[in-house]
């Protein structure tokens, strides 16, 4: 019988590895399966380090009513900190062990983990700790493997076939954790180096070298005003601070508006709004744009306060037809735009310094823009470097910009 059921769970846990929308979805599963064969499940934790640009870890805890995703940031507090140092999984990480047991009874240290103390005053009688390690190499980042934790209410606790059937079990279930963690930390590089739009095409094949379609988009050309100045003058970790905070502020402003950021260039953000309406893009551009301008002063009055250096920035848009797709070797791709319409957004980015403007947007973006154009303002007609013909531009209303 514990033969059938140890081939039972195995076949699960593969098929799940295969199919399972995600990793609640698996130790909900696996939770359900333990239950039905009498482990009397009371809670069930699983848990990796992960490759994500804010979380160092994840965890999965299943208490009966199904399971809910914890994600540990990199920078803990004193408190989140020493609560983890008195927990079970990590003494079995820090002692190099591949498992702890704790039963839940009279026999537990009262100050050793104050966690068990708490699942037993909730009806836990026993507690078991795995690890699984992975080959070196064989994960995204510094993950080298999966812990888990399952407590039962059973009367006794776990009997010795319970618990040698789950450490059989780790090999499989980890495999299928990762598996269905590499896909989501695949997805989640693509989105943060690639961009929402472009991270998706590749993530769903849109990957052949040359392969690029004709797109109308609102192109969004921005950098920051001084930095060369501010390069020179400011201490390195104290210019990334610098330079992440305005970035920040810049590409919340154009995805809270539902545009695309492409690509970053130094400390200039080349970004695009598309809309089978184009009247709709270019007013989420200059929605975008001027809670753009409302939240760097915020962070420059902030900064300021603190007697930090502060800046701002510039901004040029336009609309036109680029090529949206794949560019590059065989060997190093980009997925990003290319086109005359891309030079002219730079240069329009390039005229603000010039006309003493904060935002310089061309003649086509003006044409297109609908009713939202009562927001914009002609600075008459000029020549841009590389185009060849004179245009209009325009920049958003002051009045508008000072309003937020």
């Amino acid at each position: 019988m514990a033969a059938d059921l140890e081939r039972e769970l195995v076949d699960w846990l593969i098929a799940a590895g295969l199919g399972s929308p995600d990793e609640q979805a698996l130790l909900d599963g696996f939770c359900a399966q333990l239950n039905e064969a009498g482990f009397g499940l009371q809670r069930a934790y699983i848990a990796s380090e992960i490759l994500h640009p804010l979380h160092d870890a994840r965890g999965f805890v299943w208490q009966g009513g199904g399971s809910a995703r914890e994600d540990y940031g990199y920078a803990a507090s004193p408190e989140q900190e020493a609560d983890w140092q008195r927990s079970p999984l990590f003494y079995l990480i820090d002692n190099g062990l591949p498992e702890l047991r704790v039963r839940l009874d009279d026999s537990l240290e009262p100050d050793r983990f104050p966690l068990l103390r708490r699942l037993r005053a909730e009806g836990g009688t026993d507690y078991l700790a795995l690890a699984r390690r992975f080959g070196s190499g064989r994960a995204f980042g510094d993950s080298d493997g999966i812990v888990s934790s399952w407590t039962t209410a059973r009367a006794g606790g776990f009997d010795d076939a319970q618990i040698r059937l789950l450490g059989r079990c780790m090999a499989p279930l980890s495999l299928a954790f990762k598996a269905i963690s590499a896909l989501d930390t695949g997805r989640t590089l693509m989105r943060t180096y690639l961009g929402h739009d472009a991270g998706a095409r590749v993530i769903a094949g849109d990957i052949r070298r040359g392969e690029a379609q004709a797109i109308e988009a609102v192109l969004w050309a921005s950098d920051l005003q001084g930095f060369t100045r501010l390069a020179d003058t400011v201490e390195s970790t104290a210019l990334m601070t610098l330079l992440n905070g305005y970035t920040e502020q810049l590409v919340s402003a154009v995805e809270a508006h539902g545009g695309d950021v492409l690509k970053f260039m130094g400390d200039g953000i080349l970004a695009l709004f598309r809309d089978d309406d184009a009247g709709h893009a270019c007013g989420r551009a200059l929605a975008a744009a001027r809670l753009a301008r409302e939240r760097v002063r915020a962070l420059s009055r902030e900064r300021a306060a603190a007697g930090l250096p502060v800046t701002d920035f510039y901004l040029g848009l336009h609309r036109g037809t680029v090529l949206y797709g794949n560019i590059g070797s065989p060997e190093r791709l980009d997925f990003t735009v290319i086109g005359p319409a891309v030079n002219e957004v730079a240069r329009l980015e390039q005229m603000c310094r010039s006309l003493d403007q904060p935002v310089v947007a061309s003649s086509a973006f003006a044409d297109a823009c609908g009713a939202e154009r009562r927001h914009l303002v002609s600075l008459g007609r000029y020549a841009l470097k590389g185009v060849g013909r004179a245009q209009e531009l325009f920049t958003i209303d002051p009045e508008l910009l000072l309003a937020r």
